[in-house]
């Protein structure tokens, strides 16, 4: 099983495929790794030789942040919105969409769980119309 980036990619995919599995690394950016090794794209990551395996770790390491080093970079610009007091950094804070969509209906990823709200619904003693 080939250990890439501290992470271990699945054996019985395709390396384009496999590299996906890699926080900070998506199809055509695999792709691009894989041309770059020099590597048959249609090998499977269980079929790679140490040698390749070794030129794709070696790509990884210098050209692309990946895994924790991402997700720390991620979160500090996160935190950078959210200390300016920019809108984005407060859209953050509150937990809501923070890309311009909808929060009326919708939004239930970003908000959680609906809460039954008191006071809501048919009056009682109304008869349905």
């Amino acid at each position: 099983m080939a250990r890439i980036a501290g992470v271990d990619l699945p054996r019985e995919k395709k390396i384009a495929i496999a590299l996906g599995y890699i926080y900070g690394i998506g199809l055509s950016n695999g792709r691009r790794i894989i041309a770059q090794a020099k590597v048959n794209p249609d090998t499977k990551s269980k079929d790679l030789t140490e040698e390749e395996t070794n030129r794709l770790r070696e790509i990884i390491d210098k050209e692309i942040k990946v895994e924790g080093e991402l997700r720390k970079e991620v979160n500090m610009n996160i935190k950078r919105l959210i200390e300016i007091g920019a809108y984005r950094g407060l859209r953050h804070r509150r937990s809501l969409p923070s890309r311009g969509q909808r929060t009326r209906t919708n939004a239930r990823t970003k908000r959680g769980a609906r809460k039954t709200v008191a006071g809501r619904g048919q009056k009682r003693g109304s008869a349905k119309k």
